[in-house]
């Protein structure tokens, strides 16, 4: 079969990039609606990325094949950053948004590292080594968003790796049981100590009860501390991407409230924020603009590294951010017609599964 010309492969690859998405994280696809077309598609080349490296590792079967499947995503950011990615849509995305967006190789790489650490089972002694790690497997996705959305500047790169800390937060305090039952622990160490909690013990037989519940709460209010911070960085990004960033911020704090009306308890409960709930978020974070506070907030220790690389990678003139594409541009129009066939497969099949 003939190759596609590039302006198709190209479309293709971002609307396998959007279908994984709108798969795979449904809060995130919903307010990524909300994003300018060329920041949204890559946004979502990104996110994909992202994914696909976290499922590689998550679905490895043994610690061995967790600890290969680490390797290979190494070797396949090498390949993506020489211009020679993998054959798969969200790498070759993901080669075409590093380069044209000027994101420095530490940024995906400190994303490895933190699941390294996963594959390893690291436990993590306090707070601050909690952070070390949500500044790796989400506060560097906010650092490359904000450099996706233009934004370079340290005070709003802090801003952005606030609110990727507070969503990992977030996901730790709803996924406490469900960890557990992995082998997994990212509550901090001396909280559990000070609780009378035993980690190990926790490990083996993953109950409830209120002192659980209580570190629970404690990190739901690091999240909204972290929430309140990043607000300031919300404000000061371009305004036609400023209500899908809010948007997910607030759908992510839903969670936490949600946790909180299940009374902490995030082993035997799971946290959800529904359909029509997310709808009233997304409409308030277009009508609310985020509140404009000041940006001076120190950034968080362990994301320091993460914004000082991006200092010493700077957009020079020739790798300037890609203006908006108009409504008539060849690979938009591509794109929709191609984003119009994957829907109606998807009805086609819906209605073949209702006849059957």
């Amino acid at each position: 079969m003939p190759a596609l010309p590039p302006e198709f492969a190209a479309a293709a690859d971002r609307t396998a990039c959007r279908a994984a998405i709108r798969t795979g994280s449904k809060s995130f696809f919903a307010a990524g609606r909300l994003l300018p077309w060329d920041v949204r598609e890559a946004a979502y080349g990104l996110y994909a990325f992202c994914r696909l490296s976290d499922d590689l590792v998550d679905e490895a079967p043994s610690p061995a094949d967790r600890r290969d499947a680490v390797t290979r995503l190494d070797g396949r950011i090498s390949g993506a950053y020489a211009g020679q990615p993998a054959d798969s849509a969200a790498d070759r995305a993901f080669s075409d948004i590093v380069s044209a967006y000027a994101i420095p190789e530490t940024l995906p790489r400190a994303l490895i590292e933190g699941f390294a650490w996963d594959a390893e089972g690291r436990r993590y002694a306090d707070l601050a080594a909690v952070h070390g790690y949500a500044a790796r497997v989400a506060g560097s996705v906010g650092a490359m968003m904000a450099l996706i959305m233009g934004a370079r500047e340290p005070d709003a790169l802090a801003r952005a790796c606030d609110l990727g800390a507070a969503m990992q937060l977030t996901n730790i305090a709803r996924d406490v049981g469900e960890d557990a039952r992995m082998g997994r622990l990212y509550l901090p160490l001396d909280w559990m100590g000070a609780a009378g909690l035993d980690p190990d013990a926790f490990l083996a037989d993953p109950r409830p009860s209120p002192a659980l519940s209580g570190l629970v709460a404690r990190l739901l209010s690091e999240a909204e501390g972290l929430y309140a911070r990043a607000e300031a960085g919300i404000a000061v990004l371009p305004a036609q991407c400023r209500p899908a960033i809010r948007a997910a911020g607030l759908i992510y704090a839903e969670i936490g409230r949600r946790i909180a009306a299940n009374g902490y308890d995030s082993v035997t409960r799971r946290a959800r924020v529904g359909g029509a709930r997310k709808a009233v978020l997304i409409a308030r974070a277009i009508r609310e603009p985020a509140v404009a506070a000041s940006l001076s907030a120190p950034a968080l220790p362990e994301a320091a590294f993460l914004i000082e690389a991006v200092g010493r990678h700077p957009l020079t003139p020739a790798r300037q951010r890609p203006a908006l594409r108009p409504w008539w541009d060849v690979g938009g129009r591509v794109v929709h017609v191609l984003d119009l066939i994957e829907r109606m497969r998807e009805r086609e099949a819906f209605s073949r599964s209702a006849s059957l």
